[in-house]
This record gives C-alpha cells, structure tokens and sequence, in this order.
C-alpha cells in the first residue's frame, strides 16, 4: 500500500494556475491516486483518475451554487464504476466518455449543450443516448471522445465520424431549428476520417486525415464544380476554394452572424416584450425579412431590426430621430433571458451570471516584438517600428459570444451603430477612385480633423453630458459617414466592421463589460447622434478605411483625447481606450507586394497599457485600400476576387489551359506554406501526418482561419494548412490553434490579448506562432484569452510558454472561485505578450506530459522523474521531435531547392538523376516515418507508459529496414560521383560561402569540400540510429534484469546498435569505392562503375597474379562486392587496361592450393566458375589467407544478404549466370541451384533462340522433372514437354504437346516415344482427330493398342509394327460392324469373322476392305447359313458357289434357334495386351524381368524413393487425402514371413491404400490400366460383342497385379491358396480360413474404376432379356400385394395380416400395395449401388436374412424356410424392387465372382436370384 501511495505521489501529478505575474504559484490538486486527463471550463474543472473515476472542482454552478476548492476535488460518484476512459469541459458544463463508448452529461443544458431535453440543469451526470436511427434496426453509436463549447458539444465515433448537440451554426448540422436535444451527426464529414475534434466558444475544429483528391470534378452536395479555370491570356488562374453550405444559405447581413432559431429552454421562458419569431432564417436576399430575418434593402424590419433611415425602429430599435423608444429598454428585472427574450422573474443565466462577476476583460495590443528579447509589453514596445506588423481590431472579446444568441444584459450592454447610407455621393465617389497618394494625404487629414472634433466636442459637453460613449460608425455596405452619440455609453471605440465599412470609437467604462463582450446585435439599441453634421468634404473618405501606425511613429495618443474624461467623468486611468477595425484592420499582402501603403487598424486593441503612457500631439496615419473587396459575396477571402489568385503565390499559372494537369494542385493561400506531396504512411499503426483541419461556427474573430469573418454552417477545410501536418487542434474562446509534427504551432483568431503568440496579419488566417530559437512545442492549450504551449529546449525536461493576458500587479485581488487562489481585477497594470514567454515556475513542477486551458486557468500534468525512467522518455521524445524538425529542415532548405533545380538532370545525367530521385524519396520516407514516431512518443507520455509497446521495438523491422534502404540510397549516389556532379547546382542554391550547408551539416570545420559537406548532411540522419540505441539502454537500466521489460529493451537496443555499427561500415565502403573511382577514372573503368558495387580489394600492389601467365603480361584483380574483376593489359598507374572479364561472385567457389610443387614456396587459390577454372597466386601466406577470406565473406554476403557472416560460403547455392563458351548453352542465361560450378537442382535455363527448360538439373544437364519449350519456326509456335529427363535427354513418363496440335503422353527414352503412350491428334471436331494408346518403340507403334480413328468412325484394337497395323486385331466402327481377324501392312487379309448389327456373321477369307474372298460361312441371325467360295463386294453384291442349310427347317416346333456366335477367337489375347504398361511397372520396382527374389529389397527401396522424389517435386498435384495417404505408406510393411489372417489384412489395408495414389507404382500401374480401358470400352468400343473380351482383359489385370504382390509379398499364397486362421479365432470362417483369391484381394480396388464402362457392355449385351423382364414387372406390380402373392403361389400362411407404418400397425387390406416385406425390398434395391460381385452377393444375403425375419415374425415360431417356400416369396420381394438391369447384375456377379463362392451359401443365393430373373423373364399372365 506505501509503495501504492509512493507510486500515485509520483506521477499524475497537477498543477493549476490563473495568468501570469511575477508572484505567481501554481497550486498543487491533490488526489488519492494518478490523474489521467483534465479539462477545465470558464471557472471549473474536471479530472479523470486512473481506476476511470471522475472529480470535479471549482464554481459548481448547476449544483445551487457549490464550491469546490482544487485542493479536495469532488468525487461524480455517478460515474464510479462505469470506466470513464476520456473527460471534457465545456464553459459551463461536462462530459464524461466510458469504456464501452456511452457519453455522460451534465452542467448548464438552457442551449441542449447536455443532449437532455426538458432540463436547463443537469446536477449529475446523465446518460446521453447516441443512436443512428438512419440504420435499420437503429444502431448505438460507440463515442471515443467528446469536447465542449459554449452551448454546444462534438462527440467523436468509433467510426471516426463526428455527432454534435446544442444550439448554433457551431454544430455544422442542416437545420435551422435550435436547440438540438439529441445527437445528430454532421453529414458535411460524414465518410471522412476525423482523428480529433475541438470546440471554442462558439466556433468549432476537427483534424481529418486526408486521402487523395477526389476523381470527380463537381461536389457530391451541390453539384457545383470543385475547381474552375480562367484563361488569363498568359497564363490559366485555377481555382479550388469551393465551399459548400449544404443547402443552407448564409445571410448577408452583418459579417459573422449566425442564422438560428431563438428558442428559449424550458428553464427559462422569455418575456412578452422581447419575443423573437421561431424561425429566423437567412432570406433569399441574405438580409433580414420582417419576421427577423434580413429585408431586402439590406436594412433590419420594424420588428427587431434597423429601420429604413438606418435608425432603430418604434419596436425596440433608435427611433428616426434618434432617440431611444420607450419600448428599446430592457424588461422591468433588469436581466435577460437565455433566448434573447427578457426573463420577468429577472434571472440570468450561470453563463451570464458568472460573466458578469468572474470574467476579466481582456485588454489587447498587436504589434511585432522587435528584436527586443523580452515580450512583456511596455512604452518601448507600445507601437512597433516594424512595418510587417500593424495594431489590430479590437473591441470586447466576447463580442461574438453574444451576437446572436438573442441574450440581454443589462450588464452587458454596449455600443450600438449607425448605417452608413450612399446618400453622399462624394464618399461614394471616392470609394470607387483607385488608391493614390493625393487620396491618402486627404484621408489622412480627414482622420485629424474628425479627431480634433471629437475631443473639442468632449471638451464643450464635459459638464453637460455624463459617460456618453462617441461612435463613429460605418457598417453594412454603406457610403455615408455619421457620427452618433449613445445612450448609456460605457466606451469610446474606433471599430471597423463589415469587412472593414464601420469604424467606431468605443470608450468602455470600467465594470460595464467584464468579460469583454460586447452587447447583442439583434437587441434594440438606442443611439442619439450628440455631434453635428460633419461636412461632406470631412467626410467624404472611401468605405474600407483602416488605420495603420506609420512607421517613423515615435508619439502617443494624449490622454485627454482617448479617454473622453470629459464625457465620461470619470478618471483618465479608469477608461481604456479600444479601436476595432474588423476584418481589415491588417496589413495587406497585395499592397506590401505592390508598393502601396500597407492597409492596417489604428489599433487591435489600446486598452490599459495605452492610458499608462499619455502624451501630447497625437497623430494617426490613415491610408486606403483597394476597394476591390467591396460588393462581393463570399464564403472566404480566397473567392472574394479571381484577380487575387494571380497574385503571390495565390496562383498556379499554366502556359496554355491545354497544358492544365486534370489532377489540379491545392491553391495556396497568402502565408500558406507550399502543399507537401501526400505521403503513404509507412506504418498505419502510427499517428497520421497526411492531415486536414476543417472549421465551422462563427467567425466574427477570424477563428474559422479562412480568411474571413463570415460564419460556416457546415464545417469547410482551412486550405493554407493542408500539408502542414496538423497532428493536434485546440480552440479557445474566439481563436484556434494547430499543432504540427514540426513543431510549429499554427494560431488564428482573436489576438487582443495576444493569445495567438505573434502580431502578423491577418488574423483571419492560420499565422505561425512566434516561439523562441530552439523551441519545438509538442502540445498546446487554449483560454479564453490565453495560450498554453508546452516544449522542448536544449534540455530533456519539457518548458512552459505562456502567450496572452498578463498580470503584472495583483490590486485590487479578487477571490477566484472554487480556490484559495486571488486574481488581479482589470486595472491599468494589465499587460499581454507580444509572443510566448516562458514560465520560470515550469521546472518545478517536474516533467511535465500535458496541459490545459480554460477560462484564465492553466493546468499543467507532470510526473516525478523515478529511477531516470521519466527522464529516458522525455529524452527519448524530445531527441525524436528534434531530429525531425532538423530533417524537415534539410529537406526544405537543401533537398527540394536541388529537386527543383533545372540544371541538377542535366549535370548528373541520366543514371545519377534517377539515383538521386530514389534517395530524396528514401530521405522523404524516413522523414515520414521520424515525425509519426516523434507524434506517437508524446501519445505514448500520456499513456500506461508500458516500454513493450514502444513503438521503436514493436515495429523496429520498419525501422531497420528504412534505414538500410536510405545509408544505400545515399552511398549509391556517392559511389556513382552524384555529390561531386551536386556541386555546381548547389553553388547556384546556396551561393559560394555555402553558410546553410555547414550549418545543416554540422561541420565545425571551415574548409571543408563542398561534396564533403553534402555527403556529410545526408549521411546525418543514420547518426540517430546510435541516439536510438542508447536511449533503449537508458530506459532498459530503470528495469530488473529479470523483467520482460529489460529483456525487449535490451534487445531493441543490441539491434539498433548492430545497425548503426553496419551503416558505418557501408558507409566507409562507399567513401572508399567513391575514392578508388576517382583514382582510376576513365572510360575503361566507368563501364565497371555501378551504383550497388562496392570495392573490397584489388591487386595494384601485385599481391595476387594469375599462374601460368605469360612474362610480358600484366594482371590486375580488383575484388568488388558483387564481382571478382579480371583486368588483363593492366597499367594501374596509367589507369588502363586492353581487357578484362568479369566473374560474378554468386557463381563463384573459391578453396585453397596447400601444395603447388614440392619446391616452390607459392601460395595458391584455385578459383572455379561455371564455364573455366584458374589458380591465383599470393605474393605471401598472409596475402593469401587475406584474398581468400575476403572472396568467401564477399561470396558469403552475396548469398545470404548479410555482410558479417563467418565467411564460409555454401557449396550448394541459387545463382544467376549467361554462359559464353559452351557450346550447348552458349548464350543461354541460367538461374537456379548451383554445386561447385554446375547448375545442380532446380532452375531455369533459356537460350537466345527461345528454348527454356524449367526444372532439376544434374551436375549441368537436365535430369530429374522439368517443363521445356522449344519453338517451332516453320508453324510459329512451340513444342512443349512436361516430364522426366536423364542426361540431358527426355527420359520416362511425360507429356509432349507438338506444335502440329497433337499430344503424346506417355514414355520416352533418349528423346524418343518408347514404351506405352497414348497420342492425341486434332481435336473431337476435327478433321483428322484421332486417339492412339498402346505401346511405342523408337517413336513407331508396336506391339498391342487401340487406336480411335474419331473422324471415320472406326476403332481398332489390335497388334502394330513400325506404326502399322499387322497381326491380330478387331475392328468396331459407329455403324455396329465388328470385325476380327488378321492384318497385313494396315489391310485386312486372311483368315477374320465380321458380323453385322443384326447379327449377320461372315467368316472366312478376306482381302482388302472387308471383301469376302475365298471360302467362308455366312450365318443368318435366324440360324440359316450358306457354306461355299465368296467373291464381290458387300455394296454390288456377293458371288457365292456353295451350299445353303436351314437347320429349323426340320424342327417345325423350334420357332427360335440356338445357334449363338462366336467372338474373340481370332482376338488378341489378354495376356497379350498392355505388356508395355506391367513392363513399365516392373521397371520401376528396379526388376527387367518378373518375380526375380533378389531384386525385391530394391524394389521396396525404390518404391520409397518414387514416393518421397514424387510428394517433393509435385506436391500441388496431390490433393489432402493423398498427402494423408502418402504419409502412411511411407512406412514399410513386414513382407516376409508367415501370411496369417492378421497379415493379410494388414497386405490388403496396404494394396488399397497404395491404389489411391499414383506416386505408387502399384497406384500408377492401376492408373494407367482404368486409362486404356476406358479408352479401349467407351464411344466406338462399346459394343456388347465386346463384353466377353472386356471381361477376360479385367481377369487378366487381376492375374497380373497379383504376380506383382506376390512378388512384393513373396509368402502370400497363390491364387486359391488357402491362409490359416490365427489362433484366436473362433468363427467358423476362422476356423475353415481364407482363401487367396485377386477376386477378393484385387477386384474391390480395381473394378469400382472400370465398373462403368463394364456395365455398359452387360446392359447392351442383356437388352433383349431386359425388355421382356421389364415388361414383365411393369405389368404384375399393378396387382396388389395378396393379388400378388397369391399370383405367385406363395403360402397364404406367409402372406402378412397386418404391417407397421411410421411405428404404427396397419391391417393389410385387398388393395394394399407395396406395403408387404418393405425391409426385404428397400434391402435388395442396395444391390445397384455397390459395384464388385462380393459386395452385390452381401446385399442378397441380407435381402434374404430381412425376408426370413419377417416371415418368423408373421408366424411366431422358428421356422426353417425350405426352397420351394422361398423362391415365390424372393420372387415378389424381387418384382416389387423393381430393379432395371437386373439380368445385367446378374451376369457380371456370374462372370467375376470368386469361384470359391459359388457352392456355398452365397452362390446358392445368388442361383435364386437366377433364377427369379429367368423366371421373370418366362413368365406369362393370362
């Protein structure tokens, strides 16, 4: 528990503080435990605590009024427990966001800025429900964070999307209709990627990350174009400033305001005196209408507005006299309702409450420091000489607060206005001349005038009149000048407003407008005019007028003067003196870029600072500006004239519009920075750099940052920071603040108080912050006057800057709410900064990781620095965040200048341009990489701070390998002289004194070559590899040795250091190949030059020669990185050389010659490459351990990458080659595996002709499986052949497919067809397609094949020689003729038997074509035959002399014969067929011949060696049950030795298994053999004159594969040998045993492959008997069951009474059908799904254990079925199974079934079931 308590003391630790004084001591919040995040609003604060509990502190307003001192924060108890993850606080109320992403509210809600209807107070957090009710069903919206605003609040999704609440334009959502009680999300970002979001006062920012332009030209929402060109002449203007309102239009009254309903909350109703329309909306004109909205003359309606005469109307406005009404006061209470409206009860608000007491009002004065060192504003520092700075607009702070809110104080009332009219036409005039110097004299003059006026009128009233405010206005788009008197004027201020039309002098009195807001614009104000007319030559001065310091300005302003003391009566040093000259009041780039006088205001802000220092002889310089901004109507500044885009870099110029890009550039704004290249992000993990900040809301102060102060109601991107790598935004009261990855800090907005810590114009745009030199910022915060920033120095320990309000004294104090704090009340010591100082008390707090702004309080969060742990992590950061900013630096001072250089191509040439290309982009990665690493450091600070999570260590390879790609970038462009050739280009950049390269560089030498320097910066960055280690080793000292983190630590750290160590290596190889180049330059040598090659070694000092050289010549070895470089004719000295080659070292194997000769003292090296080996001699023994150390660490990193290694480089190794003296592969190009010079394994070889061979080789030939091409000159195409090589020669089972079409597959031997193969010739629909497969001998037909002639018909299965058909054979062709006999050189002749479809057989002698010729029988299918000598043609008929017979002629009772025929007898035999296929299996068991014992041990050897060459050369051509398979058969059998039951199992599970896959020989074997029957049997050959044949070739693969296992298992028994059973039997089949028999070992494998084309044969064979035994079933199951039955003769006794049906009995009625003896039926219907006659007599043998069950049944007792009982009853179970081709069954179980079967059990069955089919097949009903 101490060391808890220690640990909570330690780190999380907050520190509060208001302004900024000399006496000033931050105060310490104390809690129980660390603080993760904080908030603060205007007068609280809210801190979130790990364990997720939620405190609060300060003025607790919704909570009647509760205090909380800092010192004892208030638990929300509401929210323990429910894990709050993120805190915000708005003005007056809060937000809290848990784990699971559900949003807590609670505070001040009269706006909805809570999400709750029907509550103006939330006391407790409250459940705010955030649901998409767009989806269906509607979905909850996961929140990550939530920030608030003034009356509104943003809430970001998990889907990065962006919801708000509230009342305002502020929420960038469609509506007019405000409050908005319920989260809506703002569809203007909808599909963006918003990473953070932020909310001011009444203005709102998000960070979007940003992804390429869109493809389409036109905007999604309003179709309009998103860029448009103007032609203008000598170049093309692009414009890309689109905005879109989204459908809501903006009004073109006052600049700034905001079109909303004014709606009051339910907690406060508002008067009937000040009642506002429900909808007050912009109206087409922009302008207000007579319900509160604009009218169309530009000028307010009667109820609420301006009156026609620019005066107020009888409703509540100035009357047109002048005077105030009546009913212009306010409501009888004196306060004002939160809607506008006044409250009858007289309650405020809290917001306005707390305003009206707690605010101090911000007093403001811009002007540029100087070189003055200290920032704190004083009479030396009052106005600037500086001509780029200028006093700007001033007035209340919060005069946008109130605006348009429809709130009214009495409090808080201020000034109000006069239009200016055209009704004077000389000003009008003189606003429409152009700028000149005689306009600015007369201006000038003018302003004294109207000055001395005024204070001479001061002077006559000081006794008359009593703090009567002078207002010299001009507002909207007047012309007129009037200068008007107001009722109860708390100030005097000169204001310009309207985009620089109004200009007004404001003196406010002290306690009128605390908080600095000025008085609400929509309420009635009442202004009497106390000055006479000026006359119209005074007042003729064009509309735009602004005011500027000149800039030899050494007076001030008299005190008399500015006060009106006078008029006010009350003392100089009590009235602050403030000018506000609007959007204008600002230097003007166009006229600076001009000559023009610069455009600026008299002052931003001359408050207390100005009345501390009165002086006499005032002078103000006035000067005009271009009128050219009057009259437009506009979204932003950058649309206002398209002129202006030509101006500065506001333009991209184009020589021709035909030349504009379609993909057109972001536009650059005045002081944009230039748009950055998007960058891919290298880790997406990491903090996006690619970003953009997007604004909406109010912009009256310019905190929109878009160069204007017209509001948005839909959020549109500030443009000028695209690129600028915005990785943080945050919003004060009325100015904004961005943050980037450099560093920088970017402000806009509000700068009275100069909380945007600088003083250049204009304020409307983002302005870069003025730090201090050596400053780098890494978070911010904003105030409500005021700016936070937090950095680094020179130090780790991060600094405080403070720019905005000051307080130099503390008289009177004043107790700060909720404290034990005092703060200073606005007095005449108020001060504010000209830019950010640094806080002195910072470096007591620790190590500070984040801060926040409020109100005037600053939060700072810090952690004590335990063990150097914190301090490692800040160092850690804070090293990143500087070398970033140094490469940026680099790469915006030296590398895109020398990018953009014409000249750079030119010098480099072609290769080093490109080089230099590649490593400005590497250098743009890396920088890339730098800054989201530095962005994600300091997220890392203010997280659980866990080291594993680095990440440095989680993504080191990123890193590593970064680097790596960038030290070789850079070396290679030093190697290749790039930094030599960089020279002239950067004399052009940089001039000749070169001051920002040895600046950059670092260089502390003066003389240093300028290549020097530039190798030099961009070798810099690799340094920080080394700063990398060492901070991993800091922090890994701050953990136990025995911890994970210092194990990951330690580890990063070794890496990273190996690294740096590496880089400084190559780095030193470069240097030296870069110098070894330079020494032995020339044409020679360049050709050796590439960018990778680095030098190692080389022999000029004659350490190594060549053996067996000849005397005179020279040979010069230089040993590169990459090559060994053999130069001949060599003259190192004159650098020249007649020749040389050059050995790569990936193909190169070098050993040592321990003993040349017996007597000489040489040292020698023998070198081998793929073509020619030599020896090398070293001059001495350490030469040559040098030389070969150096050639196998060089060979080695070759190889494997790594340059470090032991330097023993593989024997075996993949290379690359092109072979030049062979004369085989002369020119071909090799590359794949290597041993000792020779392509050994798999590779590639393509030869220049276009031959490629893909596949193994051996010792420098193709042996092994390879894919070849070989290209076909004559046809334009390629052979190809896929398949086994030896020796350099195709050799065994392959795949050729020829040029021609055809395909041969099959075996080879040398390059030729032998053995079996099928070929393939022309396609199915070809003319001349035919398939042949049998067996080859040197690339002919021989022996047995079957050839399938497709395009005739025909097939021919037979014996070949020399490609011809010769011997027996039997031909089938497509019209059913069969034909067998003998062949003579590919004719018929002899001796054969043909036979016709209608089985009218002719046998005897043929000649050619079919001819019958000679003597033969002709058989008619009825049993006639004519017997004689034959002579003709079948087509013109047969000559016969011989005798006829009729054999049914005597038998007149036979009506069919008997005669049957004949076929197969002049067939080739089965033994006879496919002798190549067993042959080839043979061979491959390593046996020529069959069944010889010795050579079986190598067939199971050999059988081991097919199966694991096979899985590894083709494994995608196995499927996942192969693989399974080929994993058991990788285990041997036991083979010899006695065959039990038990073994011949173990034999058959084997056999099968190996059947499955064709890497077996037994499964290729199998393969091959369904191959040739299916091609033998199918189409032409399925003829049922075959099925006998087909038949006795299935009995012969039986016979022959079991010779194989036998041979394989030399102890099982021949066929019909009987196997014992084992002992532990006890069945009768055990105990009689198994008889051997390829039937049942064999048959199962074999015949489920070839069952279909079999059956084929069966069905057509039994086509007749199936007829009539079909006929037949169809016609007797159309009896019933006992109609059946008793048809069939069965026993009534068996005939069922009743049968079950789903479980229940039914009684079997006369007409039942098909319900008797199911089981036994469904049972034999089995019998045509299995395929082996085994398997079909099962199905019979329980077809007739199912029909004996039921008949026991039916009869109760044990009965013993006799044949005469049984047969009917299998005759109707067969009737009813209604089988087809049951005769065909029958047949093939009679033809294959195991002849040990047939008198037992089974073949008594199976003689039933005969005999029901021949039953069946008889049987006649009458």
């Amino acid at each position: 528990m101490m060391e808890e308590q220690k640990r909570y003391r330690e780190r999380g630790l907050l520190h509060l503080w208001r302004g900024y004084y000399s006496s000033v001591t931050p105060e310490r919040v104390l809690l129980s435990r660390p603080v993760l995040q904080a908030a603060l609003g205007i007068s609280h604060g809210i801190l979130l605590a790990e364990g997720g509990l939620v405190y609060s502190f300060g003025d607790l307003t919704w909570r009647q009024g509760l205090r909380v001192p800092p010192t004892y924060p208030l638990l929300e108890s509401v929210l323990s427990g429910q894990r709050v993850v993120s805190v915000a606080a708005g003005s007056f109320h809060c937000g809290a966001v848990t784990q699971e992403g559900a949003v807590y509210m609670w505070g001040e809600n009269s706006s909805g800025q809570c999400g709750l209807s029907e509550r103006g107070l939330v006391p407790d957090p409250s459940l705010v429900s955030t649901v998409d009710s767009e989806t269906v069903p509607p979905q909850i919206i996961r929140i990550l964070e939530v920030t608030c605003g003034e009356q509104h609040t943003l809430a970001l999704s998990a889907q990065h999307e962006v919801w708000a609440w509230g009342s305002g334009c502020q929420l960038g959502l469609v509506t007019s209709v405000f409050p908005v009680w319920r989260p809506q999300k703002v569809e203007h970002l909808a599909g963006k990627h918003v990473v953070q979001v932020a909310c001011g006062g009444y203005h709102s920012l998000a960070l979007v990350r940003r992804f390429p332009a869109p493809a389409t030209e036109k905007c999604d929402q309003c179709k309009e174009l998103l860029f448009f060109m103007v032609d203008k002449g000598d170049h093309v203007s692009i414009n890309d400033s689109h905005y879109c309102p989204l459908g809501v239009e903006l009004a073109d009254g006052k600049p700034g305001s905001c079109s909303r309903s004014r709606q009051a909350s339910p907690a406060r109703q508002a008067s009937p005196a000040r009642q506002a329309s429900p909808a007050r909306q912009a109206s087409p004109s922009g302008q207000a209408s007579p319900s509160g909205q604009a009218s169309p003359s530009g000028q307010a309606s009667p109820s609420g507005q301006a009156s026609p005469s620019g005066q107020a109307s009888p409703s509540g406005q100035a009357s047109p006299s002048g005077q105030a009404s009546p009913s212009g006061q306010a409501s009888p209470s004196g306060q004002a309702s939160p809607s506008g409206q006044a409250s009858p009860s007289g309650q405020a608000s809290l917001a306005q409450r707390h305003r009206a007491t707690a605010c101090p009002l911000s007093q403001a004065v811009s002007s540029d420091p100087g070189p003055d060192p200290d920032p704190i504003i004083g009479p030396e520092h009052l106005f600037s000489s500086d001509t780029d700075s200028s006093l700007r607009e001033s007035g209340s702070k919060e005069q946008t607060n109130r605006e348009d809110t429809g709130t009214s104080d009495p409090q808080r009332q201020g000034p109000g206005t006069l239009t200016e009219t055209d009704s004077n036409p000389a000003l009008t005039q003189a606003r429409r001349r152009p700028t000149s110097s005689t306009d600015e004299k007369e201006l000038k003059e003018l302003l004294k005038r109207t000055s001395d006026h005024v204070l001479s009128l001061s002077e006559q009233n000081d006794n008359d009149i009593t703090g009567i405010p002078i207002t010299l206005a001009n507002q909207t788009a007047g012309d007129s000048l009037t200068l008007a008197n107001q009722t109860a004027g708390d100030s005097l201020t000169l204001a310009s407003h309207s985009s620089g039309d109004l200009l007004t002098l404001v003196s406010h009195v002290p306690g009128q407008c605390l908080n600095g807001d000025l008085p609400d614009q929509d309420q009635a104000s009442t202004l009497t005019s106390y000055l006479p007319p000026q006359p119209t030559d005074d007042t003729a001065m064009a509309s735009g007028l602004s005011c500027s310091l000149p800039e030899n300005y050494t007076g001030a302003l008299t005190g008399r003067a500015l006060t009106g003391c006078a008029l006010t009566g009350c003392a100089a040093s009590a009235s602050p003196f403030e000018v506000n000259t609007g959007s204008t009041s600002s230097l003007c780039d166009s006229c600076q870029s001009e000559g023009r006088i610069p455009v600026a205001g008299l002052c931003e802000a001359l408050s207390g600072p100005v009345m501390a220092y009165r002086k006499t002889n005032q002078e103000v310089r006035l000067c005009m500006e271009e009128a050219s901004l009057q009259g437009k109507k506009c979204s932003s500044l950058t649309d206002i004239l398209l002129e202006e885009v030509t101006e500065g870099s506001r333009r991209h110029s184009l020589p021709l519009l035909s030349h504009a890009s379609p993909e057109l550039p972001g536009r650059r704004t005045a002081r944009s920075r230039p748009n950055v290249p998007r960058k891919e992000e290298v880790v997406e993990s990491l903090p996006t750099l690619n970003t953009e900040v997007w604004s909406w809301g109010r912009g009256q102060e310019g905190q929109l940052g878009h160069g204007d102060q017209l509001p948005r109601l839909q959020p549109l991107c500030i443009k000028s920071l695209n690129g600028e790598e915005v990785v943080k935004v945050a919003a004060g009261t009325h100015h904004s603040l961005a943050l980037t990855a450099q560093c920088q800090v970017f402000s806009w907005g509000n700068n009275r108080s100069g909380q945007l810590g600088h003083m250049n114009s204009p304020t409307t745009m983002p302005q870069q912050a003025k730090m201090s030199e050596g400053l780098r910022v890494w978070d911010l915060a904003a105030g409500q006057s005021h700016s936070l920033f937090l950095a680094d120095d020179e130090g780790c320990q991060p600094i405080l800057c403070y720019s905005g309000h000051q307080v130099m004294e503390t008289t009177p104090e004043n107790h700060i709410p909720g404290t034990g704090s005092t703060e200073s009340s606005p007095s005449i010591t108020d001060t504010y900064t000209l830019r950010p100082v640094l806080l002195p008390f910072c470096m007591n707090m620790g190590y500070i990781s984040s801060v926040y702004g409020g109100g005037q309080s600053c939060l700072a969060q810090a952690d004590l620095n335990v063990m150097g742990f914190i301090s490692a992590l800040h160092e850690l950061a804070a090293a990143d965040r500087k070398f970033y900013c140094r490469l940026r630096d680099i790469n915006k001072r030296v590398v895109s200048p020398l990018l953009r250089k014409e000249s750079v191509c030119t010098v480099l040439g072609q290769i080093s341009s490109l080089l230099f290309q590649s490593l400005a982009s590497s250098y743009s990665r890396l920088c890339h990489l730098t800054g989201q690493h530095s962005v994600s450091l300091t997220a890392f600070l203010r997280t659980d701070r866990d080291v594993k999570g680095l990440v440095i260590l989680k993504h080191a390879n990123t890193f590593l390998d970064l680097y790596k790609e960038y030290c070789g970038s850079v070396g290679n462009f030093l190697v290749m002289g790039g930094f030599q050739a960089l020279i002239k280009p950067s004399v052009e950049c940089f001039g000749k004194k070169l001051e920002v390269l040895r600046q950059l560089s670092e260089s502390s030498e003066d003389k240093v070559p300028l290549f020097d320097l530039l190798a030099l910066l961009f070798y810099s960055p690799i340094q920080h590899i080394h700063e990398y280690a060492r901070l991993l080793l800091k922090l890994a000292t701050c953990f136990d040795v025995s911890t994970v983190e210092y194990q990951r630590l330690q580890e990063g750290c070794s890496r990273y250091e190996e690294l740096s160590l590496s880089l400084r290596r190559k780095r030193k190889e470069a240097e030296r190949t870069n110098q070894f180049w330079r020494t032995y330059s020339g044409k020679t040598t360049d050709v050796l030059r590439k960018p990778q090659r680095r030098l190692v070694y080389d022999s000029s000092n004659k350490s190594l020669t060549l053996q067996n050289a000849g005397r005179f010549s020279v040979n010069w070895f230089i040993l590169f990185n990459d090559a060994l470089i053999h130069a001949q004719g060599t003259i190192p000295s004159k650098n020249f050389f007649s020749s040389h080659h050059v050995y790569s070292l990936a193909t190169l194997w070098v050993e040592p010659i321990t003993d040349i000769t017996a007597s000489s003292n040489l040292y020698g090296i023998k070198v081998t490459t793929p073509e020619e080996s030599f020896t090398l001699l070293a001059s001495s023994p350490q030469e040559k351990a040098k030389w070969l150390r150096a050639i196998n660490q060089a060979v080695e990193a070759v190889l494997t990458g790594e340059g470090s290694g032991p330097g023993v480089p593989a024997v075996s190794r993949t290379a690359s080659y092109i072979f030049y003296k062979d004369l085989r592969l002369k020119d071909a190009s090799y590359s794949g595996r290597w041993l000792s010079g020779k392509p050994h394994g798999k590779g590639t070889m393509k030869w220049p002709d276009g031959r490629k061979f893909t596949g193994t080789f051996k010792q420098g030939l193709e042996d092994g499986y390879g894919d070849c091409i070989l290209p076909n000159k004559l046809l334009n195409k390629s052979d190809r052949y896929q398949g086994h090589w030896r020796d350099g020669k195709m050799h065994g089972f392959g795949t050729y497919k020829y040029a021609t079409g055809q395909v041969y597959e099959g075996s080879f031997h040398e390059n030729v067809r032998q053995g079996h193969g099928m070929l393939s010739s022309g396609k199915l629909i070809g003319s001349s397609s035919s398939v042949f497969i049998g067996q080859w001998l040197q690339d002919k037909k021989m022996g047995y094949g079957v050839f399938d002639d497709i395009t005739r018909g025909e097939k021919y299965m037979g014996l070949w020689v020399d490609d011809q058909r010769q011997g027996s054979g039997v031909v089938i062709t497509q019209f059913g003729l069969y034909y067998e006999g003998t062949f003579s050189n590919n004719k018929m002749m002899g001796t054969g038997l043909l036979v016709s479809e209608d089985d009218t057989a002719f046998e005897g002698d043929f000649s050619e074509d079919w001819t019958p010729n000679g003597k033969g029988t002709l058989s008619m299918s009825n049993g006639d035959f004519i017997e004689g000598q034959f002579s003709g043609e079948w087509t013109s008929g047969l000559k016969i002399m011989g005798t006829y017979m009729k054999p049914s002629l005597y038998e007149p009772d036979k009506k069919e014969s008997t005669w049957v025929l004949e076929v197969g007898r002049l067939a080739v035999s089965p033994e006879q067929k496919w002798r190549a296929v067993f042959s080839e299996c043979w061979s491959t068991l390593g046996s020529e011949a069959p069944g010889q014992p010795e050579e079986r041990m190598r067939a199971w050897e050999n059988i081991a060696v097919t199966l694991t060459t096979g899985c590894r050369d083709s494994p995608e051509l196995l499927s996942r049950s192969q693989s399974r398979v080929l994993e058991k058969l990788q285990v041997i059998p036991l083979h010899t030795g006695l065959v039990t039951a038990g073994r011949y199992d173990v034999i058959r599970r084997y056999l099968t298994k190996a059947c499955e896959t064709p890497l077996h020989p037994l499964g290729g074997l199998l393969e091959t053999l369904v191959t040739v029957y299916r091609m033998t049997y199918i189409g032409v050959g399925s003829n049922r004159r075959l099925l006998q044949q087909a038949v006795e070739e299935i009995k012969s693969y039986l016979r022959r594969i079991l010779q194989l296992v036998r041979f394989l298992f030399p102890d099982l028994p021949e066929e019909g040998g009987v196997i014992h059973a084992d002992h532990k039997g006890s069945s009768e089949t055990d105990q009689q045993g198994l008889v051997v028999s390829s039937s049942t070992l064999l048959l199962p494998v074999l015949l489920p492959r070839l069952y279909p084309p079999l059956f084929t044969l069966y069905a057509l064979d039994k086509e007749r008997e199936e007829e009539v035994y079909w006929d037949c079933v169809l016609r007797l199951n159309k009896q019933p069951d006992l109609g059946l039955l008793a048809f069939l003769g069965v026993l009534q006794k068996f005939w069922p009474v009743s049968v079950s049906v789903l479980g229940e009995k039914q009684q079997v009625l006369p007409s039942t059908k098909d319900a008797c003896f199911v089981s036994a039926v469904e049972t034999l219907q089995q019998i045509s799904t299995t395929f082996t006659p085994s398997d079909k007599l099962q199905v019979i043998q329980r077809t007739f254990e199912e029909l004996t069950q039921e008949v026991r049944a039916l009869l109760e007792v044990n009965f013993l079925l006799s044949m005469d009982d049984l047969l009917p009853l299998f005759l109707y179970v067969v009737l009813r199974a209604r089988m087809r081709n049951l005769a065909a069954e029958v047949s093939l179980i009679e033809d294959l079934m195991d002849p040990s079967l047939q008198h037992g059990e089974l073949g008594l069955m199976f003689t039933t079931l005969k005999a029901c089919c021949f039953q069946i097949q008889q049987e006649k009903t009458t």
